[in-house]
């Protein structure tokens, strides 16, 4: 079984500098490292310090063998070393490309022999060149700092076992069965103000419903759900998803309310509510991180609201969401089924 490399490490290099200047044998330096004699050979001879001015200062130093590996790297780049590949990446980021979309279409378009990794891409992005040039801004998630794998906190245990996803009832993961909704907030940028969108969607019709609120207290929010689902017949709330963010931490509320069951998302998995998620990233083209909610119309997220439930979904066999969620209230034999929104979405908290 082929043996996978890894870079040599800083911590490596200073050991491979001491043992050097004992004038321990490469081999040795090797069988001492668990690395192959041919790595610490090509280590040394490139990254070795030549001096003309200083022939004194000549030598292996582990700090400056790190930098010219790292520079190394970074010059043989595709996108550093191709110049029509990288305007090219950037010209698709601009035109509202993911960096997976580019990457997957440099495979199928003809003529093209280069292939590009989407990590690669998000690498330039997050490099000095790609922050000086702003390339963030063009990504969908728009981050100005790459934000870690695993990197967030479980929350604290607020959320009682029985109340996880993985026990959710399996008629609502094949959405077979009307009335169960996922929540989140949208949140915008903090020099804005905490004021935020609460979006909820119902999970088989994909009727989608969007209001303000002015923070992100829980019991507002709470509050709030409650007085635009009470109007709605039970088995049209039957129940509600939400991640583990501490605005939900308020969720006995809801069920106390009106009977609504409260399901989350397992800690740091919010994509485990994919339909809101997925929601989130429409609205987000109408509603960018840079948009000061409230300076909007009080009408705006209401006719963003017509917009979106009056867009044919092939999900839905290019019914719209109004339509598929009035078809269920009249099985349900409500008796006058909303044609819009049951919510008021443009009153804030």
């Amino acid at each position: 079984m082929a043996r996978s490399f890894t870079q040599l490490s800083l911590q490596e290099r200073r050991t491979i500098a001491r043992l050097q200047e004992q004038k321990i044998r490469q081999s040795e330096i090797a069988r001492h490292l668990g690395r192959d004699r041919a790595t610490i050979c090509r280590e040394i001879r490139r990254n070795y310090w030549h001096d003309r001015e200083l022939p004194e200062a000549t030598g292996y130093w582990a700090i400056a063998a790190n930098e010219m590996a790292r520079d190394r790297r970074r010059r043989v780049g595709k996108l550093y070393r191709c110049d029509d590949l990288r305007m090219s990446v950037i010209n698709r980021l601009k035109e509202g490309w993911s960096p997976e979309q580019i990457a997957g279409r440099l495979k199928v378009e003809p003529g093209m022999t280069v292939r590009l990794c989407h990590e690669t891409i998000y690498r330039y992005v997050y490099s000095p060149e790609g922050q000086h040039q702003r390339l963030a801004q063009y990504l969908p998630e728009r981050r100005r700092r790459r934000r870690p794998w695993y990197g967030r906190k479980p929350q604290s245990p607020v959320f009682p076992p029985d109340r996880s996803i993985r026990h959710r009832p399996e008629l609502i993961n094949q959405r077979q069965q009307f009335g169960h909704w996922e929540a989140d907030l949208m949140i915008f940028r903090r020099e804005h103000g905490e004021a935020n969108v609460a979006t909820v969607i119902e999970r088989k019709s994909r009727f989608t419903l969007l209001f303000c609120n002015n923070d992100r207290q829980s019991r507002p929010i709470m509050d709030r759900l409650i007085k635009e689902f009470s109007p709605l017949p039970l088995p049209a709330r039957q129940s509600l998803t939400f991640d583990r963010g501490f605005e939900f931490v308020s969720w006995r509320r809801l069920v106390d309310g009106m009977g609504t069951t409260a399901w989350f998302c397992d800690p740091s998995a919010p994509w485990q509510k994919g339909s809101v998620e997925n929601m989130n990233r429409r609205v987000r083209r109408y509603l960018p991180r840079e948009t000061v909610i409230l300076s909007l119309p009080r009408t705006y997220l209401r006719q963003l609201c017509d917009r979106i439930n009056g867009t044919p979904r092939k999900c839905l066999s290019y019914r719209t969401p109004a339509e598929a969620f009035r078809d269920e209230m009249l099985n349900l034999k409500f008796t006058n089924p909303p044609p819009v929104s049951p919510c008021n979405p443009d009153q804030p908290v």
